[in-house]
């Protein structure tokens, strides 16, 4: 018990000390002023490419390429991880929605940092059929972050299922494995046509993606069996998840990227504090699977017409919730607050942008320095929300589906 108590609070002081190091040098204006104009040279320069790819144009590969964007989309995966957990592979869906949390925040601290432009629209054809695309537009380019999760979480489902399937031909694994890089080039190739992602973008996200799923592959079943029967794992992951919020670039002009960390990071909480708890009642190896005769086809849709309503209820009420409490806190303890929009009367023009033009960082979002600067309470409100939709759907929904015999 001791030494876990140790290691964590080593953990955590070391992640503590690296945000004051790296605040104290500027280390992302330092990494920026070297990347930047090299990435930007590139983006320039693939320019010509993106153009004679987009002379293919055409309604097919409009809708192909728009409709391979939103299914390995952010939006897409908060929607079908909850649907994995309750079809009985729960270790399969805690994994791959850590994953995904782990390559949001890498991702997006990459492209924050670099602050690299995207394809110059025009010449170039941006589009944006979708509003989850519109808001992917407002961030800066290098890496392609759909090339870089598609990469992820494809290959560590295919890993999964080799892994845990006895006696596969090798010509499964083979089209399996095929049907991986054909989807990673087709998303590569989408992001291109589709005018979001310069060429220097997709490779970056391609070999990112190799990366971390290179290194997730030899950490993940020791990340498991901490989430699952380790010790002090709640209070852990809670003082972990507010140090990631700290522990995050300020980009050169505001992004929604540090909205997209904020709320995976507050699923990776509310996911691990509702497995934690509830391991043993309802995520184990032994619980019924879909398509069994414990859990057949009929029950499962039973579970998603309980369980999405459910979940979406828990949402709304947690963000309710954040927005009532958190700003009474703050008034409490003397913090001048302000929020960017989730409360109206405390908006202001001035929040998100210092020296007239550069978003605050993640350092000002969460506390004050000065007389004049606030508290932007959306962030919290952002985290709490999230953090309560993860828990209904690996706690409250599966104590309703017991509770319904489902």
């Amino acid at each position: 018990m001791e030494s876990v108590a140790v290691w964590q609070t080593v953990g955590l002081c070391g992640l503590l000390s690296w945000i004051g190091l790296a605040s104290y040098i500027n280390l992302t204006h330092k990494l920026r002023s070297l990347l930047q104009p090299w990435v930007a040279r590139h983006v320039v320069a693939g320019a010509p490419l993106v153009l004679r790819i987009q002379r293919y144009q055409n309604s097919f590969f409009d809708a192909l390429f728009s409709g391979l964007s939103c299914i390995v989309s952010v939006s897409f995966y908060t929607a079908f991880l909850p649907l994995l957990f309750w079809s009985g592979h729960g270790k399969l869906a805690r994994q791959m929605t850590l994953l995904m949390a782990f390559c949001d925040y890498l991702g997006n601290s990459i492209k924050d940092v670099v602050s690299a432009p995207r394809p110059s629209c025009p010449p170039v054809r941006r589009i944006t059929a979708t509003k989850g695309e519109e808001e992917n537009a407002m961030e800066y380019g290098l890496p392609s972050s759909h090339t870089l999760n598609t990469v992820c979480l494809s290959g560590y489902l295919l890993y999964y299922i080799l892994s845990y399937t006895e006696d596969i031909h090798a010509s499964y694994q083979f089209a399996g494995f095929a049907l991986v890089c054909l989807l990673v080039g087709l998303i590569g190739l989408g992001r291109i046509y589709l005018g979001m992602h310069s060429p220097i973008d997709v490779i970056f996200g391609l070999v990112f993606g190799l990366m971390i799923l290179f290194f997730w592959l030899n950490v993940h079943e020791y990340v498991d069996s901490f989430i699952t029967s380790g010790q002090n794992v709640t209070y852990f992951w809670g003082a972990l998840s507010i140090l990631l919020l700290f522990a995050y670039p300020t980009p050169e002009f505001p992004t929604p990227s540090y909205e997209f960390h904020t709320a995976f990071d507050g699923v990776a909480f509310g996911i691990i504090s509702g497995v934690q708890q509830t391991y043993h009642q309802f995520h184990h190896e032994a619980v019924a699977r879909i398509f069994t005769p414990q859990l057949p086809f009929a029950t499962f849709v039973g579970r998603m017409l309980v369980g999405l309503p459910t979940i979406l209820t828990v949402k709304f009420c947690s963000k309710a919730l954040a927005k009532w409490i958190l700003p009474i806190v703050s008034n409490t303890l003397g913090m001048p607050i302000t929020s960017t929009s989730y409360i109206p009367m405390l908006k202001s023009s001035s929040i998100g942008k210092v020296d007239g033009s550069k978003q605050r960082g993640p350092l000002h979002k969460l506390f004050f320095f000065s007389s004049q600067d606030s508290f932007d309470v959306d962030t919290g409100i952002r985290f709490v929300q999230y953090a309560g939709l993860a828990w209904s759907v690996v706690d409250l929904v599966p104590s309703l589906f017991s509770y319904l015999n489902l």
